[in-house]
């Protein structure tokens, strides 16, 4: 059985994202989220706040024994950018991409 979560539009670029995402890959729960707990990233404790989500929806599952965990797939896909202008030297101006991600989890039992 599965447990899932999903968080989307979170203001960090998918690349330092996936950073922090390749540190759990594959790890029993108590292991990723003693991980994510230390490290210095901002998109550990994003991501952190995801998995305890997962969690969480194993739990209402019966079936589901939460001991058992560990992260099957953790993937980080780009979102929606935010668009802005930056003005540089003689009147031209460069375009500022603010980049957003949508992180998935999916949890399963060993």
């Amino acid at each position: 059985m599965e447990a899932k979560a999903v968080v989307k539009n979170i203001r960090i670029s998918p690349q330092k994202a996936r950073l922090v995402a390749d540190m759990i890959r594959g790890q029993h729960i108590g292991t990723a989220l003693n991980t994510l707990k230390f490290s210095m990233k901002k998109g550990a404790r994003i991501i952190r706040k995801v998995v305890e989500s997962a969690v969480a929806n194993a739990s209402q599952n019966e079936a589901i024994d939460v001991d058992t965990l560990y992260v099957k797939t953790i993937y980080v896909d780009g979102g929606p950018m935010l668009k802005r202008i930056r003005p540089r030297a003689m009147g031209r101006a460069t375009r500022i991409l603010k980049r957003s991600s949508s992180i998935t989890v999916v949890l399963d039992e060993v």
